[in-house]
């Protein structure tokens, strides 16, 4: 049975431990903001932040979350800085279909956490695993600069 804290709540799974994270959090904890998308830890629908670094939920057995800090896009508002990619995202109006967008978004946080203020090069980079079949990368891009300059310039209150 994994123990485990999943969006700030101590959480324990009587569940198999080669089970994937991601029907776990779907299917027994009824978090479906994480995707299922090819299943194979290539797309990125179901990115996932675990001690806070990517994760593929699709590929992890709930046995490496084990002890560890389980972030979904459920509770990446709580994150200042996903609280602000969050905000980019709206302002830029990035989302077309949205399937992929809170893949987009927990990978946008865990590049902005480590890189504050990166550049195109550092952002394609990052974003690459994460497919949009809409193709709305630039504005991906777009809002990541924007999130990174509302980091570099932090306002009241986030």
């Amino acid at each position: 049975m994994p123990t485990f804290t999943l969006n700030g709540q101590p959480t324990t799974l009587d569940l198999p431990p080669d089970m994937p994270l991601l029907w776990a959090l779907r299917d027994v904890a009824g978090l479906t903001g994480t995707k299922f998308g090819c299943g194979i830890g290539a797309c990125g629908a179901c990115t996932v932040h675990v001690d806070g670094q990517m994760a593929r939920s699709c590929i992890t057995p709930l046995s490496a979350v084990e002890g560890k800090r389980v972030v979904t896009i459920e509770r990446i508002d709580q994150d200042p800085v996903g609280r602000r990619v969050q905000a980019a995202w709206r302002e830029l109006d990035v989302v077309q279909c949205g399937y992929c967008q809170s893949g987009q978004v927990m990978a946008a946080t865990a590049l902005l956490k480590s890189t504050p203020n990166p550049d195109d090069a550092a952002i394609d980079n990052a974003m690459s695993g994460n497919l949009c079949r809409c193709g709305t990368y630039q504005r991906i891009r777009a809002a990541v600069k924007v999130a990174a300059s509302s980091i570099a310039r932090p306002t009241k209150g986030a």
